[in-house]
């Protein structure tokens, strides 16, 4: 009987610790990245004069058109984004290292935070996924109130 008493004792403790690390798990991987704030725009206007690469940025659009997979090498899911009037950009979502957007599809607004490289047709913006690395901040892409990364 004393060894059973013991194991109770044990299993509280255990229970919070597992509580405890699956809500911080859950907070780190799943937490609501920062909205898109209205300079976004400006930004990636700014970026693409300037011919900037290597750039973080936040931005937000509305799907304009939904490209082929990209299968060679890592795999991306590519679309095209209206950011502004007179600027598109192409989204190359790494879908090896975030999940797929399987409901994506034309009109929808997105949201996104990446990495931007200068392009003649208005950048392209990747790295929209979780840093398995950690040695940059980590992109993601908000559609329907989702994140992916």
């Amino acid at each position: 009987m004393p060894k059973k008493k013991g194991i109770k004792r044990l299993i509280i403790p255990i229970i919070l610790v597992l509580l405890f690390f699956t809500v911080d798990y859950y907070k780190t991987h799943t937490g609501d990245p920062a909205p898109a704030g209205n300079g976004s725009g400006q930004q990636l206007a700014q970026a693409y004069r300037e011919k900037k690469k290597d750039l973080q940025v936040q931005g937000e659009g509305i799907v304009i058109k939904l490209l082929a997979d990209d299968l060679e090498g890592s795999r991306h899911q590519k679309f095209l984004v209206r950011v502004s009037a007179d600027q598109t950009i192409l989204i190359a979502h790494n879908i090896d290292l975030a999940p797929r957007i399987n409901d994506l599809k034309k009109g929808d607004k997105v949201a996104f935070a990446g990495v931007y490289e200068y392009q003649k047709k208005g950048g392209v913006v990747h790295w929209t996924h979780h840093n398995p690395t950690n040695r940059s901040p980590e992109g993601w892409i908000r559609h329907n109130d989702r994140i992916y990364r």
